[in-house]
């Protein structure tokens, strides 16, 4: 069969408190997870990444490629769908449309409902309601009945349709804004949806202890346990007037600056050789050698990303930084929450796993005479 599958991952993660397709999973992200998925087989030929507005400028680059063709996010779940499927190649015969949250499917699942849409024109990935059902009227507290739970099954995706079947759903509701999945509409062109028997790990990521179980089934279907591992960072640089004051991956507004080969940004810096040095990956000198001149004036964030490869490579996760600066100008608290926030974006983790604070020098050395900042940190990291 000639199939595509379209991911849609244009949330705000309001539950999160940031988009969850995109917070670190295992080694990769969220919605990676389910990329690998259907990239990885070889009957679908093209997979459509539907993207919110701050994920596409964010990763819509980085992951727009090969098989993966990024598009922009609808209004509503069925804009996205229908943006995704207007950018489905021809000829397909039947699409997949998949949650990128949820992480756990595996191209066994994923095959049989492809296989089973493309024989019955409309199938669903499920699994039956394991608790007891209670049906409470709207607005009200006290149980009105019990049904039998062995007539109900909890719908997953992905939710697969012959192509021409998702075309007509989504042409003759296309105002609908309310549906929550397409086997609605299809249900409602008066087409039959099939159950295609899924697991219980498929479940989507919503909320924070949702990862925690994301985590255990990948780390226990890879096989090999992850460590946790410690690294220590530091850095110091001179403050020299002219020069712009890059801390934590913003400009603060200071009359000096920080003297170095790059940016000079102190935090990241140090924050960088903190992760490298958990995975014994060195400093990173080694691939930022100041003696070369195409790095001159390199931006800290390049460094982060690069550091953030690394962590990919190694299969691993970046549990917690914990950053101390030591300066006695400018005086740091005011900025401390801008800092952090700064740090948890660059290094793509939740803020409640970033630790940043400042201590002065009480007038002590080169560092206590405003002559220079250092920065500490230490990162804790799970990795093979």
């Amino acid at each position: 069969m000639r199939a595509a599958a379209i991911v849609v991952a244009g949330g705000s993660g309001s539950r999160m408190g940031r988009p969850k397709q995109f917070l670190p999973l295992a080694g990769a992200t969220v919605a990676e997870w389910s990329l690998r998925c259907f990239a990885g087989m070889p009957e679908v030929e093209s997979v459509i990444l539907v993207l919110g507005p701050e994920s596409l400028a964010e990763h819509g680059p980085r992951l727009n490629g090969g098989k993966v063709k990024v598009v922009a996010a609808g209004a509503t779940r069925m804009g996205s769908v229908k943006n995704g499927f207007a950018a489905l190649p021809r000829g397909v015969e039947v699409v997949a449309v998949h949650d990128g949250a949820r992480s756990m499917i595996t191209p066994e699942i994923a095959r049989a409902t492809l296989a089973e849409a493309l024989k019955s024109g409309a199938a669903v990935a499920a699994v039956p309601v394991k608790d007891t059902l209670k049906r409470v009227p709207k607005g009200q507290s006290a149980v009105a009945e019990t049904p039998d739970r062995a007539q109900f099954w909890a719908a997953q995706t992905p939710q697969c349709y012959r192509y021409d079947v998702l075309e007509e759903a989504l042409t003759r509701f296309k105002d609908d804004a309310d549906a929550t999945d397409e086997s609605q509409l299809v249900e409602r062109c008066g087409r039959r949806v099939c159950v295609v028997t899924s697991s219980y790990e498929n479940f989507k990521i919503t909320t924070p202890e949702d990862m925690i179980m994301a985590e255990a089934i990948l780390a226990a279907r890879a096989g090999a346990p992850r460590l946790t591992k410690v690294g220590f960072g530091f850095d110091i640089h001179r403050l020299v007037a002219g020069r712009e004051l890059w801390l934590g991956g913003i400009k603060l507004a200071h009359d000096k600056g920080l003297l170095g080969h790059s940016d000079g940004d102190a935090v990241l810096h140090a924050a960088c050789d903190a992760v490298l040095g958990a995975l014994g990956l060195g400093e990173i000198g080694i691939a930022f050698p100041p003696s070369e001149p195409k790095f001159k004036g390199l931006k800290s964030r390049e460094i982060v990303a690069h550091t953030l490869g690394k962590v990919a490579d190694a299969g691993g996760e970046i549990v917690h930084l914990d950053v101390t600066l030591i300066a006695e100008e400018p005086k740091l608290r005011p900025h401390y929450d801008a800092l952090k926030a700064s740090v948890a974006a660059l290094f793509e983790l939740p803020a409640e796993r970033v630790s940043l604070k400042a201590k002065s020098h009480e007038g002590l050395d080169a560092i206590g005479r405003g002559e220079a900042i250092s920065c500490h940190a230490v990162a804790t990291v799970l990795a093979r």
